[in-house]
């Protein structure tokens, strides 16, 4: 049966005027779903009882169960596993800032990009997840906390742009007045630097945020770090970030993880300082989190620091990112990977 999720406004409309309904429909059916969160199509009470019938035998609403919850002491970060309805598990993290709540989103179970600081590494790919199953981790984390989101950042398993149109679609289902009416600028996409793909989405004149996972400032460094390099290299991939930003006139993010003794050295600051010269960006320092079986381990606060003043010295913006839902299972991939050696060992 299909998820009633994956459809954006158009194309639920379509399918409506294909079951002989009015399109207008569509648009109180994504009220619905999108701003009351309703859990079942009898809810939805100004649709005739008939249309209620052929929605429940066409469509399903794919409405997540919780496996696991973790909640932080410190910040009150949330981390939850969710079941996706068919056998797999995904995970989604809820932040409280000061300007509202953010949600790290998942793309795929599982991941393909074999990023050697990442607890995603190791676990099996599945597959990617639709439109829909994106959209209702959003929905399934304001129902359970009783909240609204305002951030939206695919950072959470997975590789975003390895699913690019289903990501795609997802955003344009949050970005929906009609939907969840996030504004673009709130949503923000990392990848580990799938080039062929920032050019399209460049072209898709979205306007989020896009986050590039940068992490080391030469090939041979990042190649070690993150296979893709061997794909994509760090000239090709700055070349598609700078046409990213001279078709969008948005900044780009870099992520950097500092990793101790790897690249969080005064040389790689000064690389990093020289590659990133003269673009419109922002470079995210990540203390990063010591995974199990992992090779690296957090830099140290005085090399964090002493990192970020050197960028801000030469006119690039630096800031180290807020750590939270530290004492939780933080690194992206840990509840699931607990998960699934729990049941290898039942």
């Amino acid at each position: 049966m299909k998820n009633i999720k994956d459809y954006d406004l158009e194309d639920l409309k379509e399918e409506l005027i294909s079951y002989d309904e009015k399109p207008y429909r569509a648009e109180q059916i994504f009220k619905w779903i999108y701003q009351e969160n309703i859990t079942s199509f009898d809810d939805m009470t100004n649709l005739s009882l008939e249309l209620r019938q052929k929605l429940k035998d066409n469509f399903t609403l794919c409405t997540y169960n919780i496996i696991k919850k973790q909640e932080s002491k410190k910040d009150e970060t949330k981390k939850y596993l969710f079941d996706v309805l068919d056998g797999n598990a995904i995970e989604t993290v809820l932040m409280k800032y000061h300007h509202g709540y953010s949600i790290c989103v998942s793309s795929q179970i599982g991941c393909k990009m074999g990023c050697k600081f990442c607890a995603s590494t190791g676990i099996k790919f599945v597959r990617s997840l639709t439109s829909g199953e994106i959209v209702e981790q959003i929905l399934a984390v304001e129902r359970d906390a009783k909240i609204k989101i305002s951030n939206v950042v695919f950072m959470g398993i997975g590789e975003p742009l390895d699913n690019y149109d289903n990501v795609v679609n997802a955003i344009r289902i949050i970005n929906n007045p009609k939907g969840l009416n996030i504004g673009a600028r709130h949503i923000s996409v990392s990848t580990s630097g799938l080039v062929p793909n920032i050019y399209r989405l460049a072209d898709e004149n979205i306007q989020c945020t896009l986050s590039i996972s940068l992490h080391a400032t030469t090939d041979e460094k990042r190649s070690s770090m993150m296979p893709v390099n061997n794909r994509y290299n760090i000239e090709a991939l700055l070349t598609a970030c700078k046409d990213y930003i001279n078709k969008t006139h948005r900044r780009i993010s870099f992520e950097y993880a500092l990793a101790k003794e790897e690249n969080d050295n005064l040389e790689d600051a000064k690389r990093l300082a020289r590659l990133l010269k003269g673009m419109l960006c922002h470079v995210n320092l990540i203390p990063i989190n010591k995974i199990e079986s992992g090779i690296y381990s957090k830099s140290s606060n005085e090399n964090i620091i002493k990192f970020r003043d050197y960028l801000n010295s030469k006119g690039i913006v630096a800031t180290i990112r807020r750590e939270l839902g530290s004492d939780i299972d933080a690194a992206c991939g840990q509840l699931r990977r607990k998960s699934l050696s729990s049941k290898e060992d039942a």
